[in-house]
């Protein structure tokens, strides 16, 4: 019975909240890591740090991404329309298709997030031992950028078709 009275929109719920939050957690922890890495050279030599901070935002796309998600799903459940709006009328079919859309942006967030942070803190290393070759380590980052697009890319095609 439970389900049956919140089911839907609790369910829709949990999927938004999780494409950012999971999303947002790899996000604190790639930036993390190439942060941590970044300090190392920073105190030798602060005049990169221009190029450390590139390095270390990359992987915070990854909860930008999640956030994307998260309103793009609060918006086509009805919840910015005000109290009675279509969301409080959400079925469970259509709680577990917002719940199952969400999915792949906040698996996908959490862990290329993760590895585009030890990615971008091995590119902080080519900065530090071949400063002229750090572009190098950007290419490398954007490798793993492309996977958490694709992570955004269907979550937002698989919201946009649940049907209202």
């Amino acid at each position: 019975m439970f389900l049956e009275n919140i089911g839907g929109l609790a369910l829709a719920l949990l999927g938004a909240g999780l494409a950012a939050v999971l999303s947002g957690i790899g996000s604190a922890k790639g930036t993390g890591i190439a942060g941590e890495a970044g300090t190392g050279l920073l105190c030798e030599d602060p005049s990169k740090f221009g190029k450390v901070m590139i390095l270390q935002v990359i992987p915070g796309t990854q909860g930008l991404y999640g956030l994307v998600v998260w309103f793009f799903a609060i918006f086509r459940m009805g919840l910015l329309e005000g109290a009675g709006g279509p969301a409080f009328s959400l079925t469970l079919t259509q709680g577990f298709q917002y719940l199952f859309a969400c999915l792949p942006m906040a698996l996908g967030g959490l862990f290329s997030a993760i590895a585009q942070g030890r990615v971008a803190a091995g590119s902080i290393n080519i900065l530090a031992k071949k400063p002229d070759d750090w572009s190098k380590g950007m290419v490398l980052c954007i490798t793993v950028e492309f996977y958490a697009i694709l992570s955004l890319l269907a979550s937002m095609l698989m919201i946009i078709n649940i049907s209202g």
